[in-house]
């Protein structure tokens, strides 16, 4: 079987998703319980909202560390979407309340999510609709099944600034060039939502799904 848990913390609605997963060839369950990621064979962490409240809800519910125990130690196959992808790093600063400005993410990635910077090309925060995804030279097989350039949905404020050129696997020329998806072994995290990126978006879920 190809059982995927879909992680609910509380922030966004996950039907599409689900929906998503199930189209692709997956069986989804969506649910805030760690002891479902135990049976899953792959795992899905979707958000949209504040990485710090996020961030709270998985250290509350037990998933954060159910998590790392199943992706990191166990190598599960994982797919982090927009925010899902943040929380993968080491540090997010959006709505943090601890005086430091900074949140602690998973840590499976080495880096910072920080708010993006408008440029006088691209003015507009937040980074809303269609954007192209360029492959970097890491070598990762999520993305095998698409072409170079292809067009992706995007919805964020914030990205990803990774300290290691290593775990990224795709960047976005929107301003100044973002990280888009990264990769540390089992675990993935793309910035835009392939639930939403049709046929493309479609595609990698597959290959997610076959990893």
């Amino acid at each position: 079987m190809n059982r995927v848990a879909i992680v609910d913390y509380g922030l966004c609605n996950l039907d599409s998703v689900r929906r998503a997963v199930e189209e692709c060839g997956g069986t989804a369950t969506v649910t805030s319980d760690p002891a479902d990621l135990r049976v899953a064979d792959r795992i899905i962490l979707p958000g949209v909202g504040s990485f710090a409240a996020a961030a709270a809800n998985l250290q509350r519910s037990g998933l954060a560390d159910e998590l790392t125990e199943q992706v990191m130690s166990l190598q599960a196959p994982f797919l982090g979407i927009c925010l899902g992808m943040q929380l993968m790093l080491t540090v997010g600063v959006e709505g943090s309340t601890d005086g430091a400005g900074e949140t602690k993410g998973l840590g499976w990635i080495d880096g910072r999510v920080e708010r993006l910077a408008p440029t006088p090309d691209d003015p507009r925060i937040p980074h809303v609709g269609w954007n192209e995804v360029h492959r970097t030279e890491v070598d990762a097989p999520l993305l095998d099944s698409i072409d170079d350039g292809a067009d992706v949905y995007f919805v964020h404020s914030f990205h990803a600034r990774c300290s290691d050129d290593r775990q990224v696997i795709a960047t976005t020329p929107y301003a100044g060039g973002f990280v888009s998806a990264v990769a540390n072994g089992n675990a993935f995290g793309v910035q835009f939502h392939p639930e939403k990126s049709q046929t493309v978006g479609f595609a990698i879920l597959r290959r997610f799904l076959e990893i």
